[in-house]
């Protein structure tokens, strides 16, 4: 029996070394905070003032769609070719001038103005003939000012002396209201433009948001197409798809003008156009029919042409 249990005592003791628990697992996944960098990363190209080139896109329709002469955009890229952009390629599209550095706000400490002088209310004011305290500490302390009961003595030891100088001033007469002057008519603002028809065809299609970006107005093939207003020619050819021959003209910062479809263009680029100059003669390259397909845009975007023009 001795011998029974001295072979069976290791085997039991074995067996309970495999029964115990194990031990606790540490999850080592990476956190959602670890991959903060690479995500900030990502969104970096796309900040403001800055465009992605995108499949299909041309210089020419890029500076159109965000209000800009094409030549400008290339130069604050260096770009000398206009047909070498790439897809991928982060471009700015806005004036430098136009951000602020590096996105950040810089802030200017406020003035502070003179210091005040703190004094017990209980304390009376020292007499005015009293000598200016030596001010070691810079701060200017006098004048100081003497408050009184009124009195014809004290009124006139302030004003001078005499029997005049104690009887208080007579009052002024008001003088009587003369004609008002003419007042300046108010001026136009930096954006308001004097806008016109730029044909005198009958509207065949109007603006939509999702489908017409502007007019489209009839007409015979030859017939003149006007500058809508004053401006520069910031663009005149073929090189946006859907347009034909096209002439963009820029007003100012805010707003350009778009003449599409003409069978022949008239002005330069660069070249300076006045409202209701000839500019174009109206055809049907890029359309199915002879119109006028014009548009107006504001920073780019285009807006409905009829809350512009001149009701006929």
């Amino acid at each position: 029996m001795t011998r029974l249990l001295a072979a069976l005592l290791p085997a039991f003791m074995l067996a309970g070394c495999f029964t115990q628990p194990p031990a606790p697992s540490v999850d080592r996944a990476p956190t959602a905070q670890s991959k903060g960098p690479v995500a900030s990363a990502a969104n970096g190209a796309a900040r403001s003032g800055h465009y992605t080139v995108r499949k299909g896109d041309t210089l020419y329709r890029i500076a159109m769609e965000h209000g800009q002469d094409y030549r400008d955009i290339a130069g604050w890229n260096n770009i000398t070719n206009p047909d070498s952009i790439k897809e991928g390629q982060v471009l700015r599209v806005a004036p430098p001038a136009a951000e602020p550095a590096n996105g950040t706000v810089v802030s200017k400490p406020i003035a502070t103005g003179s210091v005040v002088e703190a004094r017990p209310l209980d304390k009376s004011p020292a007499p005015a003939s009293s000598p200016a305290p030596a001010a070691s500490d810079g701060v200017k302390r006098e004048p100081k000012v003497n408050k009184e009961p009124y009195s014809a003595e004290g009124y006139a030891r302030l004003n001078g002396t005499g029997e005049a100088a104690s009887r208080p001033a007579e009052p002024k007469p008001e003088p009587k209201p003369g004609p008002r002057p003419e007042v300046a008519p108010v001026s136009m603002g930096a954006d308001d433009i004097a806008w016109a028809w730029p044909s005198a065809g009958k509207v065949l299609a109007a603006y939509s948001e999702n489908t017409n970006k502007g007019l489209d107005l009839g007409g015979k093939s030859g017939d003149p197409v006007f500058a809508a207003g004053d401006g520069r020619v910031v663009y005149a050819g073929s090189g946006l798809r859907g347009y034909g021959q096209l002439v963009i003209v820029k007003h100012n910062n805010s707003f350009l003008s778009a003449y599409a479809h003409n069978q022949k263009i008239l002005v330069k680029e660069k070249q300076e156009v006045t409202r209701g100059q000839k500019i174009a003669e109206m055809g049907d390259t890029d359309s199915d029919k002879v119109k006028l397909h014009f548009e107006i845009r504001r920073q780019g975007k285009p807006i409905d042409p009829l809350i512009y023009l001149p009701k006929r």
